[in-house]
């Protein structure tokens, strides 16, 4: 019980951080949006797609706006390390592992809060999926486990990084990575070399999963997929998290 209520305090503790720091609320909100009216707007009339260009950037939109609000975790976990507040914690009673925890949580809450601005603005610029509750269901459930996996890599990423600069910049790698996917263009349209990346990426199978079950068409490949891939960097965020807690903690 000590980890649960240790975790609630960490996580309140968090949540004023993040809103007494703007530029956390501007990469995980208001980018994400500007970059929806950017791609259907400015560019998604070059695009040919075969469905309205709403319909398919959504998707890839969601996973981008998971990864553009990684970085403020990443650092906030180096800086918990670097500035002596985990060694404050050695001599109390609190569990250090509340503090993973309420980090993985906080990035959860902020990324799922993000994602359904960015499906209501979608929905205001013409976003009309097929899907009844049972595939919402499932894109529901796709997208915190994309969430989840997501969160545990970053906490690892500004755990092994050296300051809470370089721990920012580690987390670079995953808010391009939508864009070397299916996100806003078909893998079979890129170019030889960036289209094989693409189709084997981890990316492309989660967001193929949920235009699937967004346009009604769920596919079960697709959807083993990106369970798998979401369970495996899951599992390697949180272990490669938790030895790199304990060898510095």
């Amino acid at each position: 019980m000590n980890v649960i209520s240790d975790s609630a305090t960490m996580l309140r503790r968090n949540f004023r951080h993040t809103m007494r720091n703007p530029l956390t609320l501007f990469n995980g909100i208001v980018m994400p949006v500007f970059l929806m009216f950017l791609m259907v707007y400015v560019f998604g009339g070059a695009f040919s797609v075969g469905v309205d260009y709403a319909d398919y950037a959504t998707p890839g939109l969601i996973l981008t706006t998971i990864c553009y609000g990684i970085a403020p975790t990443a650092i906030a976990v180096n800086s918990d390390m670097t500035n002596g507040f985990i060694n404050r914690l050695r001599v109390m009673d609190v569990s250090r592992a509340a503090v993973l925890n309420a980090h993985v949580i906080a990035t959860m809450l902020r990324s799922l809060l993000a994602i359904a601005l960015v499906v209501g603005v979608a929905f205001l610029m013409g976003f009309r999926p097929s899907a009844g509750l049972p595939e919402w269901l499932g894109v529901v459930g796709v997208v915190v486990l994309a969430v989840l996996a997501i969160s545990w890599l970053t906490v690892a990423f500004g755990l092994a990084a050296k300051a809470p600069e370089s721990a920012g910049m580690a987390a670079v790698p995953l808010m391009l990575l939508p864009f070397l996917s299916s996100a806003f263009v078909p893998a079979d349209k890129m170019g030889p070399g960036v289209r094989q990346f693409a189709e084997y990426q981890p990316f492309t199978p989660i967001i193929e999963t949920v235009r699937g079950l967004l346009a009604g068409t769920p596919s079960a490949s697709s959807a083993v997929m990106a369970v798998a891939w979401c369970a495996g960097l899951a599992l390697i965020g949180y272990l490669w998290a938790r030895k790199s807690f304990t060898k510095q903690g």
